[in-house]
């Protein structure tokens, strides 16, 4: 080897050591490459882990719990072995990677023509909500939550309850609805799997369009919670009164209602928990309502939605029956998506009707016995029409309600009329009727046979004594749908009638500085004594009538028939009671007209129909 090929090997030589040397990796160069490669091995078994269905929950939302909720029954898998520090490192890198920066908690308020309604960022529910349908006589509006802290519709995942996340939202803090408009809220978990709850308003409508999207995993189960209860907006009375009595659950609703295979029901319970629908039929609309307000959620199609309800007392004022939390669960069917309406809706007939969900039977029944469901609801709908009519031609229910008042009087003269002769006439063979009873006291069928022969021979016919309850059974179901009508019907509220009298959808109480234990608690009423007087008169010139009514049953009917209707009246809606007030004024004027014109009654009359009373031969017979 010469020297010239030697040295080139030996600058060779050094110029590969001396590149070797400048490119060889440092000790932090090698741990972030390391690092690296251990949080890819991580994230790599964590998304083998995740299958769809999985949305976890930081673990501030559920500080109670150590670890947070993993909506997976599939365990995560072991991540392969990695040194410790370096695997801790790389799971505390990867996470602060993937998890989204938690939002800022913030509300939406939403005002349309109809109400105005608070959105929370925390659960993305519903916070708070007051409709304008039920401004007060001091021009306040009520909140319709009982607890607002609580609020409405808090959305649970396959168990894992959401209330307490925080949902990201960009709206701004107020919103005024013009046109149809939208509100979203986004939760956003460790994975990238989110939950956006989107609120859609139009601006005179009573329905939010509600849609629950779920974005990245595939649920199996929802639960929907009214947690906050539905606060009453009118006024309670004091006491509970007598028999329940004034106690607000004759008045003043609280009731879970739903719409169960097409027929409406109404429900109060009084347990700790009551489940309706368990047998899962289909429901189409299920909430809460309130005296003149109710509240929904509307399915697109009937789904078998289980409710439960929970009562909750009113410790504040012992006259409200209470509310109720409710929650709705149902299974997803294989659907990424959630959709319902929200129905905010004072309870008024013919926007009820309109909405074609049998929402206007919320208000007058939720009865089923010998199809009330229909008939009667028809009643209340053609009385509340004809009420709205009269009102039309002249803007004051109060004169509205004494108008049809007279024409339901009018209607059923004629059935009086027959009713006072059958009596009239039953009055004249009373002497011959007592003589029958004593003679064949001991023979029922000689007894008959001489009866029946009685009134062959002096033109009565038995039957006619039963078209003396024809004007009462017309008259108890109008009375009572006027009942429903005119103490329900939100078209009374804050109407004034007359002189005293500010408001006929309640008690027209004068002075609330002293009140009458039971019969009026909340303060002293004049209409009750009113109708109590009208009542008394009425009572006394009809029983007066009827001759063949025993003295002393007579003298405790014309007592006990008023007292028992103050007891009633006391906390009825002002409107109510001037119908009886006039009721009994017709009463009393149209018997006094049709005596006039009857022949007078007693044992001693001697003319029945222009004709002889004539004994009954059997009863001659030796």
């Amino acid at each position: 080897m010469n020297k010239n090929t030697l040295i080139g090997s030996i600058l060779m030589a050094l110029i590969v050591f001396g590149w070797m040397y400048m490119n060889k990796p440092n000790e932090e160069a090698m741990a972030k490459a390391k690092a690296k490669k251990a949080a890819a091995l991580v994230q790599d078994s964590v998304a083998a882990a995740k299958p769809a269905g999985n949305l976890v929950l930081p673990s501030n939302v559920a500080p109670e719990k150590k670890a947070a909720p993993v909506l997976s029954a599939v365990a995560p898998a072991e991540p392969a072995a990695v040194d410790s520090a370096v695997a801790d490192s790389a799971v505390a890198d990867s996470a602060a990677a993937v998890a989204p920066k938690a939002p800022e908690r913030r509300t939406v308020t939403v005002e349309t023509d109809r109400f105005v309604m608070t959105l929370d960022g925390k659960g993305g529910k519903i916070k708070s909500l007051i409709v304008k349908a039920l401004k007060d006589t001091a021009g306040n509006y009520p909140e319709l939550f009982l607890d607002t802290a609580e609020g409405a519709l808090d959305l649970s995942i396959d168990g894992a309850n959401l209330s307490d996340a925080v949902f990201a939202t960009d709206a701004p803090e107020w919103i005024t609805v013009d046109s149809d408009t939208s509100v979203q809220f986004t939760f956003t978990d460790v994975h990238g799997s989110q939950v956006v709850r989107s609120y859609g308003f139009t601006k005179d409508g009573p329905a939010v369009r509600q849609e629950n999207k779920f974005v990245g995993f595939t649920p199996s189960k929802y639960e929907l919670a009214w947690n906050g209860g539905m606060k009453e907006t009118e006024s309670i009375p004091k006491s509970k009164g007598f028999m329940g009595i004034g106690s607000g659950g004759t008045y003043y609703y609280s009731e879970v209602i739903f719409n169960a295979d097409n027929s409406v029901e109404r429900e109060m319970s009084r347990d700790s928990l009551k489940r309706f629908n368990g047998e899962k039929s289909k429901i189409a609309w299920a909430g809460l309502r309130r005296k003149y307000v109710a509240m929904t959620v509307q399915f697109d199609e009937a789904v078998p939605v289980v409710i439960d309800a929970t009562r909750m007392e009113v410790k504040d004022n012992e006259g409200d029956p209470g509310t109720y939390k409710i929650s709705l669960k149902d299974d997803l069917r294989g659907s990424n998506t959630l959709a319902y309406n929200v129905m905010v809706l004072p309870l008024k007939w013919d926007e009820l009707a309109a909405l074609n969900q049998q929402y206007e039977k919320v208000i007058v029944t939720g009865w089923q016995w010998c199809g009330a469901d229909v008939w009667f609801v028809w009643i209340c709908k053609m009385l509340l029409k004809l009420l709205n009519f009269l009102y039309g031609l002249i803007p004051n229910y109060a004169v509205a309600i004494i108008l049809l008042t007279i024409i339901v009087r009018a209607v059923t003269t004629p059935f009086t009329l027959k009713q006072m002769k059958a009596t009239r006439g039953m009055a004249a063979l009373k002497p011959q009727m007592d003589e029958i009873n004593v003679k064949y006291r001991s023979d029922p069928q000689k007894k008959q046979a001489a009866m029946m022969e009685l009134y062959a021979k002096n033109g009565i016919n038995p039957l006619q004594s039963c078209t003396g309850c024809l004007p009462m059974l017309i008259q108890m179901p109008i009375f009572m749908g006027l009942f429903f009508v005119l103490g329900r019907a939100i078209e009374l509220r804050g109407q004034h009638a007359f002189l005293w009298v500010t408001d006929l959808s309640r008690s027209d109480v004068v002075w609330s500085g002293i009140s009458i234990p039971i019969i009026m608690p909340s303060g002293l009423a004049i209409l009750p004594w009113i109708m109590v007087a009208t009542m008394y008169f009425q009572t006394k010139v009809t029983m007066g009538s009827n001759a063949a009514m025993d003295p002393a049953q007579q003298k405790m009917m014309i007592w006990m028939m008023p007292a028992m209707m103050l007891l009633f009246s006391a906390v009825m809606p002002s409107g109510l009671v001037i119908y009886m007030i006039v009721s009994n004024i017709w009463g009393i004027v149209q018997y006094k007209l049709i005596n006039r014109n009857l022949a007078p009654a007693g044992a001693t009359s001697d003319k029945l129909k222009g004709k002889d009373v004539k004994d009954a031969e059997i009863v001659k017979k030796k």
